[in-house]
């Protein structure tokens, strides 16, 4: 289902407004709200030098910070303070670069960008997901009969997590706005549409035409990738506003590894320039 375009911009700016000042109690499991301490930016995560790259060599004012192995980059992009870092592939990998993002720097938000592997057959190559919704495909438990997904635990209070973390409702209302203004590159003669959707997260990469059609069914799930979830837990069990943005490089089937040699760099282009034109909108 594409993302509806036709919202009010009075809503919106309410909307975002309360998103910025306030957020989840520090208290796991409370439901009620109230103003959390953050830093006015926004952090902006990428696996991949060529997530990371496009958007780094735009930053004003760019800076250096090396913190515990990793590089982050602080400046300003589209007129908003940020902070990048490529944290790498793989679920510890994304979870880690989050948990010390949060610490060090106290996002506002946190935005993953990058390449994923198409479940839907209706995307193509160089469309993007925007997530809804992000889970698990394989965390759970296997018995005789297969693989049951199951929710993840807070360590806070070991009561179970959401099966599927849910995106911050004011994030997707700022890019329904700006959606219309985005500019994606071809692949080819094919001109990409942004999508919202369901994103799974595996410490896999997904290349196979039976494995993704039954994630597809079990987990009606569009887009298939390696990060999103952890990053979404930790964000989720901290109380930060987070988005994942996923541009399709394969469709995850049979040919998935020669597909996102030839189409990733495209696919992670197109990621961006939805970053970007998020980044304008929330400064």
């Amino acid at each position: 289902m594409k993302i509806c375009t036709l919202v009010l911009v009075g809503l919106l700016g309410i909307c975002f407004n309360l998103s910025a000042q306030l957020t989840y109690s520090t208290t796991p499991d409370a439901q009620t709200k109230f103003p959390r301490k953050s830093n006015n930016l926004t952090a902006i995560m990428g696996a991949f030098a060529d997530e990371v790259e496009v958007l780094k060599k735009e930053i004003k004012g760019r800076r250096e910070q090396h913190i515990e192995g990793l590089t982050f980059y602080t400046g300003s992009l589209e007129g908003r303070k940020i902070v990048l870092v490529q944290g790498g592939i793989g679920k510890v990998n994304a979870a880690l670069t989050t948990t010390l993002l949060l610490e060090h720097f106290r996002p506002r938000e946190v935005i993953f960008t990058g390449i994923a592997g198409g479940l839907n057959p209706k995307y193509q190559p160089g469309d993007i997901v925007m997530a809804t919704k992000v889970a698990y495909h394989d965390y759970g438990r296997v018995l005789k009969e297969g693989m049951t997904v199951r929710p993840t635990r807070n360590p806070y209070n070991f009561q179970e997590n959401p099966l599927y973390f849910p995106a911050d409702s004011s994030l997707l209302l700022v890019a329904g706005v700006v959606i219309p203004k985005v500019k994606l590159e071809k692949v080819g003669n094919y001109q990409p549409t942004i999508y919202s959707g369901t994103v799974v997260t595996g410490d896999v990469f997904m290349a196979s035409d039976s494995a993704s059609l039954h994630i597809r069914r079990t987990m009606q799930a569009d887009a298939i990738e390696m990060e999103g979830a952890a990053v979404s837990q930790i964000c989720w069990q901290q109380r930060v506003p987070f988005l994942i943005i996923r541009s399709l490089s394969d469709n995850a089937n049979h040919s998935a590894s020669v597909d996102m040699h030839t189409y990733g760099p495209i696919a992670a282009r197109n990621s961006a320039a939805l970053v970007k034109a998020l980044l304008e909108r929330l400064k």
